[in-house]
């Protein structure tokens, strides 16, 4: 891990934590902001916690700041409309820009993007409706996983093994206004792959007695389990940490984020997801794996906060 570029908190100054937003992902992101804004206060930055309820302008109207530490999830925070408006303020921000905040919003767009770059990512079909059920069983068989193409935290996710169960995943991803799309089903181990400031950090392979890594796994179970050291061999944890920074960098991924990934029975490498604002919570896998190399929470906000003053895109 690189030295700091910033020792004085003062360099900041006046620091806006936004929080909170209108999407599915509210709670989480509240959690997230607080546990953000007391690590950045306990370090002495200038920090101000703005939850979020309707217009970014509004919220941010009035008052002056330096720069933002954004830890909006899900849409209307992680999906370049606050990016756009914070660069049209000329306000400085964590995470990526505009354009990477877009597309990696968009888990079928990131797909596509990194099918294009010739890197690996299960199989999928999109289901505009119900008259695609058919042929998606035919394009990938069971089981599939079902996803809202827009939507993070693993929510409106379900596993299908029959018709039935296709369509009532299809119903059930159909609520939350975006494109959805079945995604074939990886039987292995999975893992999830911090980045910051274009450094991979260490792998956590995760197990669940869930069906999947779903939003109660992720949030609010016990039974979870997170290893870190992940259980790969040097060699293969740096195999999966290369392929996590390409796919970063294929959609312009920058200052920080999470790449979630498989390996399959087959022993495959197969990409699932990037995140652009990823969890800062008690059970967030970002935090856990900076301190496996000796980051503790109050640093890695530091961190994520000089990426916002040292050329991410965010601050340019």
């Amino acid at each position: 891990m690189r030295p700091l570029r910033i020792k004085d908190p003062a360099a900041f100054g006046k620091v806006a934590v936004m929080m909170g937003g209108s999407a599915a992902e509210r709670e989480v992101s509240l959690n997230s902001g607080n546990a953000v804004y007391r690590a950045l206060q306990a370090q002495g930055i200038d920090a101000t916690a703005i939850d979020v309820t309707g217009s970014p302008i509004d919220a941010l109207a009035g008052r002056k700041f330096d720069r933002v530490f954004n830890i909006i999830h899900g849409r209307g925070g992680e999906d370049g409309v606050l990016q756009a408006v914070l660069a049209t303020l000329n306000l400085p921000y964590t995470g990526s820009g505009v354009l990477a905040s877009a597309l990696a919003m968009d888990k079928l767009r990131t797909k596509l993007c990194w099918q294009g770059a010739g890197l690996p990512t299960p199989r999928w079909f999109l289901l505009s409706g119900e008259h695609d059920i058919d042929t998606c069983i035919n394009a990938l068989g069971f089981p599939v996983i079902v996803k809202p193409a827009q939507e993070g935290s693993s929510i409106g996710m379900s596993k299908a093994h029959n018709r039935e169960e296709l369509l009532a995943a299809l119903k059930i991803a159909s609520q939350y206004r975006c494109e959805v799309y079945a995604e074939q089903w990886i039987q292995g181990q999975e893992f999830t792959i911090g980045m910051l400031d274009g450094e991979a950090l260490p792998a956590i392979r995760l197990e669940t007695p869930h069906t999947f890594y779903d939003f109660d796994a992720k949030y609010r179970a016990n039974t979870t389990q997170y290893h870190c050291p992940c259980g790969l061999s040097p060699e293969r944890e740096r195999e999966l940490q290369a392929l996590a920074l390409r796919a970063c960098q294929t959609v312009g991924v920058t200052g920080w984020g999470r790449v979630d990934a498989f390996i399959d029975d087959s022993g495959r490498l197969q990409l699932i997801e990037v995140n652009t604002v990823p969890g800062m919570t008690d059970h967030s896998l970002v935090p856990m794996a900076a301190k496996a190399v000796g980051v503790s929470f109050e640093e890695l906000v530091w961190r994520i906060l000089e990426t916002s003053v040292a050329g991410s895109a965010g601050a340019a």
